[in-house]
């Protein structure tokens, strides 16, 4: 049970990573120091960014199911 949550949790945080770098930048941070440049839409999130959100925080969700779930079955053993 721990190997399986253990290759869960590398699986969902390698997601989240290419999930987050994934998102597009809203300005104001880090990318703006580089010359990103301020751009903003007027038009509101498209479906694609919806889904993207919606995948995101499911992946979210599990990584945080699984650090929970590793976290007890330690403290258990």
């Amino acid at each position: 049970m721990v190997l399986t949550l253990q290759i869960a949790l590398i699986v969902t945080s390698l997601l989240l990573i290419l999930l987050v770098l994934l998102h597009r930048g809203r300005g104001g941070g880090l990318s703006s120091l580089f010359g990103g440049g301020m751009q903003s839409s007027l038009s509101g999130s498209s479906v694609v960014e919806k889904n993207l959100d919606r995948v995101t925080l499911f992946v979210g969700s599990v990584w945080i199911i699984c650090v929970i779930g590793l976290g007890l079955l330690v403290k258990v053993a």
